[in-house]
């Protein structure tokens, strides 16, 4: 029970940190430095906090649904009821399976097994923290006051190939954001926050779910019954702390800007670096 009390916990920053642009990667990699699971497999962090997305993935498909499922029912001139697909859906698909593209050859080349063995320290990501705050704070007052882009359908795709490769930055280092990084890659190139906002989350629905399948395949399928328990608490805390959180964000940038998120994550950032001098995490 202790386990999936902490597994509820770990959901919780999850759901949270996934789709606001303070890194969840960072939450998550602190939170267990004072917060382990006892008893579990060798090997069962890695994949649990990787896999626990799966959850916050499915609050996307649930909340967009209608704007991602490409098959649509019709009627024709005699009443009859088929199906055909959506052509801007099936574009909007293309754009965003451009947009990963950048992710998986960062996969194929193991330059992700790299950074997590260098990279993935709460030293490195008290500097992402800081860094990416500062960069929102800057790109935020110097940005324009009239997006090119405002609708999702006006996205190019030059426009989501660029997004894609700033969310490069997010996979290598942690303490980025990966939401954090395709945000500001977008505000970077003129598109609106709230078009910047919907294309990351559709761009974590195949990022996330490839990589959730990787670490389940890498961890294997012997899974105890705590384990699985524990797996499935994280994940479905997850999803509906996710789908609250989408809400908030997508109302609060419509009257607001990106800059209370960067001032948070450069405190953030100081006090990860204050808690590292004082031996509290290593």
């Amino acid at each position: 029970m202790l386990n999936i009390f902490k597994a509820i916990i770990f959901g919780i920053i999850e759901g949270i940190t996934e789709w606001l642009p303070i890194s969840s990667t960072g939450h998550l990699i602190l939170a267990q430095a004072f917060i382990k699971f006892q008893g579990l497999s060798d090997g069962f962090w890695n994949m649990f906090e990787v896999v626990i997305q799966m959850g916050a993935i499915l609050a996307v498909v649930i909340l967009y649904f209608k704007h991602i499922w490409p098959i649509k029912s019709k009627k024709s001139r005699h009443g009859d009821k088929g199906l055909k697909l959506d052509k801007d859906i099936l574009n909007l698909w293309g754009k965003i399976i451009v947009g990963c593209i950048p992710a998986v050859i960062i996969v194929l080349l193991g330059i992700d097994d790299f950074a997590e063995k260098y990279f993935y320290n709460p030293g490195c990501i008290s500097i992402m923290l800081i860094l990416v705050g500062i960069a929102f704070i800057v790109i935020e007052k110097m940005r324009k006051k009239d997006p090119k882009v405002t609708d999702i359908k006006d996205l190019t795709y030059k426009q989501a190939i660029i997004v894609g490769l700033f969310q490069l930055i997010a996979a290598i280092f942690p303490g980025t954001s990966r939401s954090g990084a395709t945000i500001i890659g977008a505000l970077l190139i003129g598109i609106s926050r709230t078009v910047a906002a919907e294309y990351t989350f559709y761009l974590a629905i195949p990022a996330m779910a490839g990589a959730s399948l990787l670490e389940i395949l890498d961890f294997g399928f012997n899974f105890t019954l705590q384990e699985i328990a524990v797996l499935l608490a994280g994940t479905i805390v997850s999803l509906i702390v996710s789908v609250l959180i989408i809400k908030f964000l997508m109302n609060y940038i419509k009257k607001h800007d990106f800059k209370v998120f960067g001032y948070y994550r450069i405190g953030l950032g100081i006090l990860v670096i204050v808690l590292l001098l004082a031996g509290v995490i290593k």
